[in-house]
């Protein structure tokens, strides 16, 4: 994990990216699933899943293409729950504030930490 953003209160992920103010070079593809469907807007080379509706379902080559992306995705995936392993971010924080950036950036370091370690 290179970067955590927080926010006081609940906020839509694709809100939280605008508001963080990251900026990532144009060639670099972000991937994102179903809820960031405008994601494009903020980042000209953005991924996201297909989504299907009762007038146009899915072709069969569009759900291969579902299957690819969430076969990316699944290292980041694998990421957040072993950030989560941790009970601070289980569940609602109900302490301080201000010291929750600090604690996401902490736990973020144990989790890198335990990655890079050889097995």
């Amino acid at each position: 994990m290179l970067g955590t953003a927080t926010s006081a209160g609940a906020v839509h992920d694709l809100k939280l990216f605008r508001q963080s103010g990251v900026r990532l070079p144009h060639d670099t593809a972000l991937i994102g699933d179903a809820g960031d469907q405008g994601l494009w807007r903020s980042h000209g080379h953005a991924i996201t899943t297909h989504k299907a509706t009762r007038a146009s379902p899915l072709s069969a080559e569009q759900r291969q293409e579902n299957r690819v992306l969430a076969h990316a995705r699944q290292g980041t995936l694998h990421a957040i729950r072993r950030t989560k392993i941790f009970r601070v971010l289980k569940g609602v924080y109900r302490h301080r504030r201000r010291r929750f950036a600090l604690r996401v950036q902490l736990i973020a370091a144990l989790c890198n930490l335990t990655r890079a370690r050889p097995a």
